[in-house]
């Protein structure tokens, strides 16, 4: 099905009390003209956050399975996009509220790993909420299992950055904030909010997985400040003169991730491919990616550029890697689709 047909998909998440169910209010009650369903889904045994939301005529479906939407339920969550799907009525797109402990990443991984919903629905954007007052103490909570760690992931996956309740810090704390959400995730838009009262234009259809757009227009998107508040999670940005050997970069990235997936959160990129005059999209969560064509290139410049988010991720290797699949050094055996 042709991208522009699918029902587009925002995943909606964020640390507890960031502002979630706010910016879904925000949302429902808004003069947009579209008719959205909304996916929640509660941690806890007790259901309670389709209490929180307005009454609406979009479609509220709550997933009270007494687990987040990361771990188990994404079978529940594929039936669900299922049943829309077999409904006479159309929706416009759909809103996926995770719950303030979810890993957005295998909600994310469901439009890539599953034929059919990859068919009909197209991942617009994961949209990550920020509380900017308390989001510097939770990140100082350091650890891969503490609080700081599930913080960051959050931030580290985003297409666009939400900083809420701003009007609760000053002007010298806000710059703080937004420079530590910076350091994490350095390719994400990031737009501050009050009460979660934006603009919808922001959040929704965005196409942010439709990397052509957003990555052509910024040429700076590569570039961060060089601060990291977790040494560990890091942004490796990488830049390749010329066009690439495609099936060699397919066998050099499931090589690569089948042992360092685990530690790869996101991939991106945009780069020409050999003897094609389109370019080239990479997408990816952990050990499932995809490449893609999209528009033409516009501009003699080809050079192409990839972005990986991820922790204790080695740059030399990764660097390595990728101009091994370069369509020049792809046919020299020594250097060909393998990082090391």
């Amino acid at each position: 099905m042709a991208e522009h047909n699918k029902i587009p998909v925002t995943v909606l998440t964020g640390f507890l009390g960031s502002g979630k169910t706010t910016l879904v209010n925000h949302i429902l009650t808004a003069n947009h003209g579209h008719r959205i369903a909304v996916i929640e889904n509660e941690f806890g045994e007790i259901p309670i956050d389709n209490d929180l939301v307005l009454n609406a005529d979009e479609k509220i479906i709550e997933m009270s399975n007494g687990c987040c939407l990361c771990c188990t339920a994404r079978t529940d969550l594929i039936e669900i996009l299922r049943s829309l799907l077999a409904r006479s009525d159309r929706f416009d797109r759909i809103l996926i509220e995770t719950s303030g402990l979810a890993d957005p990443n295998p909600v994310a991984q469901t439009f890539f790993v599953d034929e059919e919903i990859a068919a009909h629905f197209t991942l617009d954007a994961i949209v990550t909420l920020v509380d900017a007052k308390h989001i510097r103490g939770h990140l100082a909570e350091t650890g891969h299992d503490g609080l700081g760690s599930v913080v960051a992931d959050q931030i580290a996956f985003a297409d666009r950055i939400v900083i809420n309740k701003v009007d609760l810090v000053d002007a010298a704390e806000l710059d703080a904030v937004q420079r530590q959400v910076r350091a994490i995730n350095a390719t994400a838009d990031v737009i501050a909010s009050r009460y979660a009262e934006i603009d919808l234009g922001d959040v929704l259809g965005i196409a942010a997985f439709d990397l052509s757009r957003p990555m052509a227009g910024d040429p700076h998107w590569l570039e961060d400040d060089g601060h990291q508040h977790d040494p560990t999670l890091t942004s490796v940005g990488i830049e390749l003169d010329g066009a690439v050997d495609q099936r060699a970069l397919e066998e050099w990235l499931t090589a690569h991730l089948s042992e360092h997936g685990a530690e790869v959160y996101r991939m991106k990129g945009l780069f020409a491919v050999a003897n094609d005059e389109r370019r080239f999209v990479l997408q990816g969560v952990h050990e499932v990616f995809e490449i893609r064509p999209s528009t033409p290139w516009n501009q003699p410049d080809r050079t192409g550029k990839v972005v990986f988010i991820g922790r204790d991720l080695d740059r030399a290797e990764l660097t390595r890697g990728l101009r091994s699949c370069l369509a020049d050094r792809a046919l020299t055996p020594a250097t060909g689709g393998s990082a090391r």
